[in-house]
């Protein structure tokens, strides 16, 4: 009977490292799931914006969508979106900005729209760096440059604030750390030492030295609102948070989230 149980142990023990062997090895293809449409910004409602190609330091050419303020004392809001669609998803978003009198720059990455490269956390560290500097070397004063992560993009739009001295930043639906939402059947200690692309904006939060807003619904079902919390009480700035009863993951904005991100950003950049 002993030698049973232990074969069995042995058994179940191999299938369970085969398992999470599978996802350390196909990892990148379960956090990014690019679409390779490339769209024109007309064809998704926004004629006043036009692709622009930025040359990123390690040599891709990746597409961004851009239209400048309606005034020069209004802020630009660099949007990083999620890790699935293209920028056409986000048309709504980059709408509600632009009729509120603000600079939009829709932030490519390489693998999605049409994107040469695959995705990965340096690569659109990279894709944002380069964004951010495409848009100051077009004469956008930093001061007045707002940062918007949307979702995996929370984790770009944090590297890029730790990074740079912005005018503020605004995070949707943020995590703790990609490792914090490993399936649960991968151990803690196993996620942290398999997982290659971290994102880790709980522990990037006390060097803030910007405005934040969080955003998060608290029907969140994929990224869990305390993680929201947890970024918000972990930050070393001035910070705000709107955490909305009825909301999930992607439809903040339909339960009135858009206005009151517009609202902060306003007050803020006063």
């Amino acid at each position: 009977m002993l030698m049973i149980m232990v074969k069995t142990a042995l058994g179940l023990g191999g299938a369970y490292l085969l398992l999470v062997g599978f996802v350390a090895l196909m990892q990148r293809g379960l956090i990014y799931h690019p679409d390779a449409t490339r769209t024109r910004p007309d064809q998704a409602g926004l004629p006043e914006m036009v692709p622009v190609s930025i040359k990123t330091a390690d040599g891709w050419m990746v597409t961004s969508w851009y239209a400048p303020p309606k005034s020069s004392g209004r802020p630009t809001i660099v949007f990083f979106h999620g890790n699935s669609g293209t920028l056409a998803d986000r048309a709504h978003k980059a709408r509600a900005f632009l009729d509120a009198g603000f600079g939009v720059l829709l932030a490519g990455y390489r693998g999605y729209g049409g994107n040469a490269g695959s995705p990965s956390e340096q690569g659109l560290y990279a894709d944002a760096e380069a964004a951010v500097g495409w848009l100051t070397g077009q004469g956008v004063p930093a001061r007045r440059l707002v940062l918007y992560g949307e979702s995996l993009g929370s984790g770009v739009a944090m590297e890029m604030a730790i990074r740079r001295q912005l005018m503020m930043l605004v995070l949707e639906c943020p995590f703790t750390s990609l490792a914090d939402l490993a399936p649960a059947y991968v151990l803690p200690p196993l996620a942290q030492l398999l997982t290659r692309d971290r994102y880790d904006n709980l522990y990037k939060a006390s060097s803030l030295r910007m405005p934040l807003l969080v955003v998060h619904g608290d029907k969140d079902s994929l990224v869990p609102v305390s993680m929201g919390h947890a970024v918000l009480n972990a930050a070393g700035s001035v910070k705000e948070g709107l955490f909305l009863p009825e909301a999930g993951h992607n439809d903040v904005w339909e339960h009135g989230a858009g206005q009151r991100i517009i609202d902060f950003i306003t007050r803020r950049s006063q």
